[in-house]
């Protein structure tokens, strides 16, 4: 190829490299929507909501209600989404597709349960006081911690990365083996390159698999349980 063709293919070449460098790859994908998921089940641990309340033996009960408790829809979404990022490097095109379903829905139920305590915490902050002190009546305000808000952002970037990858999904690489040999090495080979080698390197017909009849490969000796079968079937093993 000459200058002046290399010299025209390049800016062919440079313009169709920004056209995917929007792409996620597949382990690019896993890894994120475990960190989101591993993200949301981290802010779902720590105290969300404070509040006090109070007994006939105390008239100030500190009360701490944690993400799990406050939001249990948080905490199970996380590891819904932590289970199908794992799944995404197992399954086939049809199935990731059902995968990615399955983590931006339960991104869309962890933003939904940290939204619901974010908009209005007094009724699970009431049920952490009657746990506490057998009465429903809080003592003082209820005082929300930033971990709720950073479950409804985590909740929020699981559905785009679940979105993200379902638009680079058609560009990942299919990896199957069901058309690889095993050799006893250990390594694959495709069907037929056993033959393109032996011919220097050119591609030929498949060999037949069919077995040689015990006795036609040079001087090998009859297979004993070769020779009862032809002898059960009621044929001579000794006429070939």
């Amino acid at each position: 190829m000459t200058a002046a063709g290399a010299g025209a293919q390049a800016p062919g070449t440079a313009a169709a490299r920004p056209q995917r460098s929007w792409r996620l790859a597949r382990r690019s994908a896993i890894l994120l929507l475990l960190a989101l998921g591993g993200g949301a089940l981290a802010a779902a641990a720590p105290t969300w909501l404070r509040t006090t309340g109070a007994t006939p033996l105390d008239a100030e009960v500190l009360v701490q209600v944690t993400g799990t408790e406050a939001a249990p829809g948080v905490g199970a979404g996380a590891l819904v989404v932590v289970a199908s990022a794992l799944a995404l490097g197992l399954v086939g095109r049809i199935g990731r597709w059902v995968v990615l379903v399955v983590g931006a829905a339960s991104g869309v139920v962890i933003a939904a349960s940290a939204a619901a305590i974010l908009r209005d915490p007094t009724q699970a902050a009431r049920s952490a006081v009657a746990s506490a002190t057998g009465v429903t009546d809080m003592t003082s305000d209820v005082v929300l911690t930033p971990w709720p808000a950073v479950a409804l952002a985590a909740g929020v970037l699981v559905v785009l990365a679940a979105l993200w990858a379902g638009l680079s999904a058609p560009s990942w690489a299919r990896v199957s083996a069901r058309h690889e040999i095993a050799r006893p090495g250990g390594s694959t080979t495709a069907p037929g390159a056993g033959s393109a080698e032996a011919s220097g390197g050119q591609p030929g017909p498949a060999r037949d698999a069919t077995p040689l009849a015990p006795g036609a490969a040079g001087d090998e000796p009859p297979d004993e349980q070769e020779t009862w079968d032809s002898l059960t079937r009621g044929e001579d093993p000794t006429d070939r």
